[in-house]
């Protein structure tokens, strides 16, 4: 710091802007780190502007308008620190270096800056792009702050996405490229999305990090097209250091998008740079997505968010009463667990109903105002799939028979399409054992518990087999649930009339 004070000092004496400028770049140097000082500031010019009233504003002019954007906002406010101790009430402005010479280029610098009001800390002129069409702008969607790894309750359906997606965020030579979350919806993925973004932003503040869903990413390539300005597009999104697109699922269909994504995937993996994607399905079960962009997003680890079991969901409650600072008590909490399952999102918005209703009415929570804040959820939870759904969805899945269904065939391509169908009728209907039994063709209880016990086995070792139930678990919960909104009323558990008939 002596040898800083020495040279602002004699800096001040000389009067001299070159020395001046040097010596910011010196103290940014020595502030940033000469990583981040290499990758971001080197490559910047500038002068120093002495103003009417005595004050210095420092022009910085950088190459492109996206280091111009990322130096602003990540180290404009550090800079414009730095250069108030050189020279007090001093200013900074940031612009881009134009297609003019460099005379003319610097010439425009200083009169903008000359021209710039002074710049309190925290707010820095910002000179508009070169061209009114240009493509320009912050790119990274806005992160949720409640969405952080502290706030993510980790249970055995989601512990491999959270335990890669903390990998990928505490290390910057990325361990599997890309990390692809998938999972339905509600499950998970934005939170870790956000939380890897937060993590990186927190602790690696000189990595270069875009987040931002997959229409938007889209939306920025079509705006690029149509100002004819694709090189700027290409620079920005393949000079960062982790690129994280949410929600892949939505760019098919879209030729053109697809391509540039294609492109841009590879360009960064080439280059080491982490790529981080999530989707409702599987890369391989992606809709009108193209061959060769689904085998590459399946090269590195391919991690699920599968539905959460009861015991998770109760923890997600226990989290989130505490964070709202509102005591519920257990029974309330056990009830939401067991009758929200369908995903996350549901569930917590649930638990806000009920905490804001007994803060602004003031009313005590119990189970009976409970049942009677969510009860258009309640029943919307109740509509139950029919075992009849069931065994048909299975059956059309492994192109088997109905008839197979309750016939007495063992053979393994008969027994197991039967085993996952009794399988999913414990998880989606409320029948009981010896009631699901009878519907396959007069089967004991014993038989169901063992095609349970026998799914339950298989998923755990086999990754195939276990997404092959997840998908057929997701699809009927989601043609029942559309079937449900089209009629605008509860749908009638067919099971339950038969139970009653017989």
């Amino acid at each position: 710091m002596k040898v800083l004070s020495n040279a602002i000092s004699k800096e001040e004496d000389s009067g001299n802007p070159e020395i001046a400028f040097g010596t910011l770049r010196a103290s940014m140097r020595s502030r940033f780190g000469e990583t981040a000082f290499r990758r971001w500031l080197e490559p910047m010019t500038g002068a120093v502007v002495h103003e009417a009233s005595g004050c210095k504003c420092a022009a910085l002019v950088l190459p492109t308008r996206f280091m111009r954007d990322w130096v602003e906002a990540h180290y404009g406010e550090a800079i414009l620190s730095l250069w108030q101790e050189m020279s007090p009430r001093g200013s900074v402005s940031f612009s881009v270096l134009s297609p003019l010479s460099k005379a003319a280029q610097a010439k425009t610098a200083i009169d903008a800056a000359a021209a710039a009001p002074l710049a309190p800390i925290g707010r820095l002129p910002v000179s508009a792009p070169a061209g009114s069409g240009s493509f320009s702008g912050e790119l990274s969607a806005e992160l949720d702050p409640r969405f952080t790894f502290d706030n993510f309750v980790v249970g055995k359906p989601n512990e491999l996405a959270y335990a890669a997606a903390r990998r990928v965020a505490d290390t910057e030579t990325p361990a599997f490229n890309p990390l692809f979350l998938y999972g339905g919806v509600g499950l998970g993925k934005t939170h870790l999305m956000h939380a890897i973004a937060w993590h990186i932003r927190k602790n690696y503040p000189h990595r270069r990090v875009i987040y931002m869903s997959a229409e938007k990413f889209m939306y920025q390539f079509v705006r690029a097209l149509r100002f004819k300005d694709t090189v700027s597009f290409k620079e920005q999104f393949r000079s960062v250091d982790v690129l994280m697109i949410d929600d892949v699922q939505f760019i098919g269909g879209k030729d053109s998008t697809q391509e540039e994504f294609f492109h841009t995937f590879n360009a960064l993996v080439d280059r080491n740079r982490q790529v981080i994607i999530s989707a409702d399905k599987s890369p391989q079960d992606l809709d009108r997505m193209e061959e060769r962009l689904r085998s590459r997003l399946g090269w590195g680890l391919v991690a699920d968010l599968h539905p959460v079991n009861y015991e998770l969901r109760l923890g997600i409650l226990y989290a989130k009463a505490e964070k709202l600072g509102c005591p519920v008590p257990d029974k309330v909490m056990e009830f939401l667990a067991h009758k929200i399952a369908s995903n996350v999102r549901e569930l917590e918005g649930a638990l806000n109903r009920i905490v804001a209703h007994a803060q602004l009415v003031g009313r005590t929570i119990s189970l009976e105002m409970t049942q009677e804040v969510l009860s258009d959820m309640l029943r919307a939870s109740e509509r139950r799939v029919t075992i009849d759904e069931i065994q048909k969805k299975v059956a059309e899945h492994y192109n088997v028979r109905v008839a197979d269904m309750h016939s007495a065939r063992r053979s393994r391509a008969v027994a197991r399409p039967r085993q996952v169908a009794m399988y999913l009728a414990k998880q989606l209907t409320p029948r009981s054992l010896p009631e699901i039994g009878r519907k396959f063709g007069g089967r004991d209880h014993t038989t169901v518990i063992h095609a349970v016990r026998k799914i339950e086995e298989l998923s755990a070792y086999d990754a195939a087999f276990r997404e092959d139930v997840e998908l057929l678990l997701r699809l009927l919960r989601t043609a029942h649930f559309d079937e449900g909104k089209e009629t605008g009323k509860p749908l009638l558990d067919q099971d339950a009339m038969e139970t009653k008939r017989d």
